[in-house]
């Protein structure tokens, strides 16, 4: 069965419903992500000749490239919306431009621990300790509901840090009574608090009495014939609707994509080519990351039924190799890991009962390494060191996609449109995936962290209190100069330096 056929196979059990779709290429690598309101009738148009004609030569480049496709349902459009972003961002699908950049959906973030807390507007979501709501598609409700909330509980929209007097004299919320003015003492910080939080429930979803209040007020106005102002509540009642609908529905949409429509089906092929007694219920997949011989480390990613459990990976930093050896580096990561795993098991065997009914975490039916020969020997010789040589293990060399096996001299090589070897790609590219981000933030955060060398004065020790006091440069940056004077060796006038040049380097966003 060809390619083509198996495609109009999978379009008979394509619904009639939103959703993504993923087109991939021969060798399993997604080249396109759309969506769409109808699957069934979006999906067919790509393969109807009649159209044809009317194509461009990427679009025609695209479905001639196109060997098979996934698809995953969603409730609405906003959800494909969001869904359809955040896998384009992290496939990078080569026929994908629109959403392909660094943009994000508008978040709404808020630090209880702010002297005077704000809701502010950020497309990027970081570990500072502060509250996040969204995403939200829809920006221009999010603003107007952000504009309603500031209204409703009397919250200040100023951008100041931490406002006093100065601020007060020039602040139009303060003179529109607005905001209740904690900055010159209106209302103490403890109360204000009270106003920020019942601002927070109010953006957690809790808007069912404000849409009544504007229901009524709507239905007020239309009878005095106020017709505008009626249009106004109208407007107001639609924008909270729409944010706060998003912002519910998005929650709910799964992390762990299954990228193929039968995964009972691949996992059956991959038992029968390998020959094994049973479809693997969990595959455990390995890779090495060391760009440049930079930061080695590895990634284990684990794959439950043939779908991604995101809540088992791990990742590695080398501890006992130095220099680029792939497979010295391979040994100690599959050393390591079930070392562990067996120790765990030996310290408690009714912990790791309890353990595995609630995670599922056990022994894998099936070990996948990335890598050819060299990789799969130094990880079999540690299973069969721990005495775990009776796990079936393989590699994946991604050149030819052969299937290298202990003790098999000729690879085992199957068709590209098998749903086994698919299976697999989808393992090796996730791990692979996973180890190169795992580097990239490394060696970000050592970039990041190479700013305070150009400090006047700063040693190794001041600079290592530093990062072990607040963790990274972006929580340096946030603290106050009264934090930064806690850690030894910095005084006032060095606390207040750091602060300003840190500020001057990468400001913080308004």
């Amino acid at each position: 069965m060809n390619a083509r056929e198996q495609i109009r196979q999978k379009l008979g059990q394509v619904p009639h419903k939103p959703g993504i779709y993923l087109m991939k290429d021969r060798f399993g690598t997604v080249i396109y992500i759309g969506k769409a309101r109808d699957l069934r009738k979006r999906v067919s148009s790509y393969f109807q000749p009649s159209r044809r004609q009317g194509w461009d030569l990427k679009f025609n480049a695209l479905v001639d490239a196109i060997h098979d496709l996934d698809i995953h349902v969603v409730r609405n459009e906003p959800e494909s919306l969001l869904l359809e972003s955040k896998l384009i961002k992290e496939f990078q699908p080569k026929f994908n431009i629109d959403l392909r950049d660094d943009k994000n959906f508008l978040l709404l973030k808020i630090n209880l621990n702010d002297p005077i807390p704000r809701f502010t507007l950020t497309r990027l979501r970081t570990e500072d300790g502060a509250l996040y709501f969204g995403p939200f598609v829809h920006s221009s409700a999010l603003r107007s509901t952000l504009a309603m909330a500031r209204k409703k509980f009397f919250l200040r929209g100023c951008r100041a840090h931490t406002p006093g007097e100065q601020d007060y004299k020039h602040c139009l919320y303060g003179n529109l009574k607005h905001c209740t003015a904690p900055c010159i003492g209106n209302v103490t910080q403890a109360d204000y608090l009270q106003q920020v939080r019942a601002a927070v429930e109010f953006m957690e979803g809790q808007t069912g009495e404000l849409e009544r209040q504007l229901e009524v007020e709507m239905k007020k106005a239309a009878t005095a014939l106020l017709f505008e102002k009626a249009a106004q509540m109208r407007d107001a009642i639609e924008d909270l609707r729409r944010t706060r609908q998003t912002t519910n529905k998005f929650k709910r949409i799964p992390y762990s994509l299954p990228l193929s429509m039968n995964p009972e089906r691949d996992l059956q092929e991959l038992a029968d080519a390998l020959n094994l007694s049973q479809p693997p219920e969990r595959i455990e997949g390995f890779d090495i990351s060391n760009i440049g011989g930079t930061f080695i480390v590895a990634s284990l990613v684990s794959f439950r039924r043939g779908r991604p459990d995101r809540a088992n990976y791990r990742r590695f930093k080398m501890k006992s190799v130095t220099g680029q050896d792939d497979f010295a580096s391979m040994a100690e990561t599959v050393r390591r890991r079930y070392t562990r795993l067996l120790r765990e098991q030996t310290v408690d065997p009714s912990l790791v009962e309890q353990e595995e009914a609630k995670t599922g975490v056990k022994l894998p039916d099936l070990i996948l390494i990335d890598g050819g020969k060299g990789q799969l020997s130094a990880a079999h010789g540690e299973l069969k060191a721990l005495g775990l040589g009776h796990i079936p293990i393989i590699g994946l060399a991604k050149e030819n996609e052969e299937i290298h096996r202990p003790c098999v001299v000729e690879p085992l090589v199957l068709s590209h449109s098998s749903g086994a070897l698919k299976l697999l790609q989808r393992v090796r590219d996730e791990s692979h995936r996973f180890a190169n981000t795992f580097n990239a933030q490394l060696r970000l955060r050592k970039i990041s962290e190479s700013i305070l060398d150009d400090f006047p004065g700063i040693g190794a020790q001041r600079k290592a209190a530093l990062l072990k006091k607040f963790g990274s440069i972006q929580r340096l940056r946030m603290a106050t100069v009264e934090q930064i004077q806690e850690i030894p060796g910095f005084g006032g006038k060095s606390a207040l330096d750091l602060k300003v040049f840190l500020n001057a380097r990468s400001p913080l966003p308004p």
